[in-house]
């Protein structure tokens, strides 16, 4: 599925497209700094019903989000230097007591995610606006 958008509101169509299709416990989200990956998160994760105060784990590196159908963890992975800090951290743990992951910046876990099903959103930077690639 490819999506168009050019404001903050049509998030939430893209939102309404991709929930269906949401089949997968994990979802891996790529593109540049500033592509919108915890823009489209907090937006799902509103859709979702969650009720708590939604922000970026740059820092802390895994959020956890409470909603109607289950926990939802939100990894940004950007300054993992290598596979064995998710490791330590206990990332195989969170991947398996969840309703979903939401995983930002994951190719440094992609080789250690064969062994899950999972989804792919690419978010690219255009002139007008944003290009989403779900599948």
């Amino acid at each position: 599925m490819k999506f168009q958008i050019t404001n903050l509101e049509e998030w939430n169509v893209v939102i309404k497209q991709i929930l269906p299709k949401l089949i997968h416990p994990i979802l891996l989200l790529k593109g540049n700094l500033g592509a919108g990956k915890t823009t489209f998160s907090q937006f799902l994760l509103k859709e979702l019903g969650s009720q708590d105060e939604i922000s970026s784990p740059t820092y802390s590196i895994v959020n956890e989000y409470n909603t109607p159908k289950g926990k939802v963890f939100h990894f940004d992975l950007y300054r993992l230097k290598s596979v064995e800090e998710a490791y330590d951290f206990g990332i195989e743990e969170y991947l398996e007591n969840c309703f979903l992951s939401i995983i930002e910046w994951p190719e440094i876990y992609m080789d250690e995610l064969d062994a899950y099903d999972f989804h792919q959103m690419t978010i690219t930077n255009t002139e007008s606006g944003r290009e989403i690639e779900f599948n």
